[in-house]
């Protein structure tokens, strides 16, 4: 019987920079196909060995379990790691409002210097205006 190997366990997630995000995440996803892959190759050959070998209570049965589990948790780590990599892509209900409150704040500010804009302009226009203003009540005067 060959000694039970311990499929890679998946790594820990640390704070890393958004540039190193992309790379930490490979490896980890790397990590968990390796595992996969690590418990997967044993099962071929167990199981060419319990079909040549029909007895009950053979070694190699107890084998190919062992070899089939194993492989079985590194599956389910691999879909927890993708399921965990869903959750991180969906922002949290908080997150979501902090956006839109921030994209409402930017609207509210483009639109507060537009509105001032508009208010600078229309100033100038009544000073053209009043000038024009006088003016004209200037040349009437004179008429």
């Amino acid at each position: 019987m060959e000694a039970q190997q311990e499929p890679p366990s998946l790594p820990r997630s640390l704070p890393t920079t958004p540039l190193s995000l992309q790379n930490k995440q490979r490896e980890e996803m790397m990590a968990c196909v390796a595992a996969l892959e690590a418990a997967l190759l044993p099962c071929l050959p167990a199981r060419e060995l319990q079909a040549v070998d029909r007895s009950a209570h053979s070694s190699h049965q107890i084998d190919v379990e062992r070899h089939a589990r194993d492989f079985m948790e590194a599956a389910k780590k691999l879909q927890l790691y993708f399921i965990s990599l869903q959750h991180e892509d969906q922002p949290t209900k908080e997150e979501m409002l902090r956006k839109e409150i921030s994209i409402m704040e930017d609207e509210l500010k483009t639109k507060s210097e537009l509105i001032k804009k508009h208010e600078n302009r229309i100033e100038a226009w009544r000073e053209e205006l009043k000038e024009q203003l006088d003016r004209h009540t200037a040349e009437l005067q004179r008429v």
